[in-house]
């Protein structure tokens, strides 16, 4: 079995279970984007959370496995790299990237906001005109070493 294989497998046991990422969440014992990015392949699980995903899931020992391998990361296939909320994103970044990089910069030196020693957070913010989106990112500072 691939690591494709895996995660249409977790979809598709998802979608029969009726079960919403936070409901998986909760049950493996973490945050939903963490949860989430793991069982799409982004992220590997320990064994322990592994092992609960795939007992709530009801899929077998493969899968918890392939949870557990470390991914490449920062791969995604083009369609997916389409998608138009994914691509909304990219348009941040190409619009806000230099931005950001200024104003972290401005506030914290020269260095970088770790994708490692991170966490993300996504909640709904009810608006009369419309309800908001809000992505948190929050990731550890690293200061470029000077030698």
């Amino acid at each position: 079995m691939t690591r494709c294989e895996a995660v249409a497998a977790i979809i598709a046991a998802k979608k029969t279970k009726n079960l919403k990422w936070k409901d998986i969440a909760e049950a493996v014992g973490a945050s939903p984007e963490w949860v989430t990015s793991a069982l799409l392949g982004r992220n590997s699980m320990p064994g322990d959370l592994a092992a609960r995903a795939v007992s709530l899931l009801g899929l077998d020992k493969e899968v918890e496995k392939i949870l557990q391998e470390c991914p490449t990361k920062g791969a995604l296939e083009a369609e997916t790299a389409a998608d138009p909320l994914i691509y909304r994103f990219h348009e941040i970044t190409q619009v806000y990237g230099t931005t950001i990089k200024e104003l972290i910069h401005e506030q914290f030196g020269d260095g970088i906001m770790s994708a490692i020693d991170f966490e993300m957070e996504i909640r709904r913010l009810p608006d009369p005109k419309g309800d908001r989106v809000v992505v948190t990112y929050n990731g550890k500072f690293l200061p470029y070493r000077k030698w």
